[in-house]
């Protein structure tokens, strides 16, 4: 969660305006990226030599004025073709900036490229926060994101994500990640907590919402860690959505 502030919009360009795509591509460009400009602040930008790629994490300041709880940040990624003055697109809401980041690692974006250039907002507060994002950057393809919620309340400034491990094995296959912002909005803290299930993992975000929640589990070593258990064969319910 970044502070409000916006640099010049001068700064801030996505360099297509020059470039022509189909009517589809440039209909959903507007739609879902340059529709919302005005209102994003650059995390971090990385353009490649040649101007074919530029990599962006940007934070929308935007996201939660419409339905409570949606991700706050924002991956894209533009491919130019010069020669033929067209450009294609790729993008995707995400709620941590670590997880926006590991999103554009994928597509090539070098990994050093993608740490924070623009300083904005609250810092990591500590060691633990910094060593939890550059897992989550290096090793986000590891998992599937099935929930998130952004609450952007003064007096509770906090993002949950569960995620489910990938791997057959994993240890603790159903991770939630808790980001809270500190009171005076200068620092964060980010948290992992490991279930065996799904459900559990659920239940654990609905006490944080209310306010009961236990300290997160920790995730399970390798050496204990059995198969996920699943628990889509009844359906569970999600954390509610807090309306302001």
């Amino acid at each position: 969660m970044f502070d409000h502030q916006r640099i010049d919009e001068d700064e801030f360009d996505f360099h297509v305006d020059d470039l022509d795509a189909d009517a589809e591509k440039n209909r959903d460009f507007f739609r879902h990226v340059s529709v919302g400009q005005d209102m994003f602040v650059p995390v971090t930008e990385h353009h490649s030599t040649d101007g074919v790629h530029s990599y962006y994490v940007l934070f929308d300041r935007s996201a939660t004025y419409g339905h409570p709880g949606e991700p706050q940040y924002l991956a894209v990624h533009l491919r130019r073709d010069q020669q033929r003055s067209t450009f294609d697109f790729e993008y995707a809401p995400l709620p941590l900036v670590p997880m926006a980041q590991s999103w554009l690692v994928h597509r090539g974006c070098p990994s050093e490229a993608s740490f924070p250039t623009h300083e904005f907002g609250p810092r990591p507060a500590d060691e633990t926060t910094r060593v939890l994002e550059r897992r989550l950057v290096s090793d986000g393809d590891h998992f599937a994101m099935g929930y998130s919620y952004t609450r952007d309340d003064p007096d509770d400034m906090v993002t949950l994500v569960v995620l489910r491990a990938l791997g057959k094995r994993a240890p603790s296959p159903f991770r939630v990640l808790v980001e809270e912002v500190a009171a005076d909005g200068d620092t964060y803290t980010l948290r992992e907590g490991g279930f065996n299930r799904l459900e559990d993992a659920w239940q654990w975000c609905n006490e944080r919402h209310s306010g009961t929640a236990a300290p997160l589990p920790p995730v399970r070593s390798a050496a204990t860690a059995g198969c996920p258990t699943d628990t889509t064969t009844t359906p569970t319910p999600r954390p509610p959505g807090r309306r302001r």
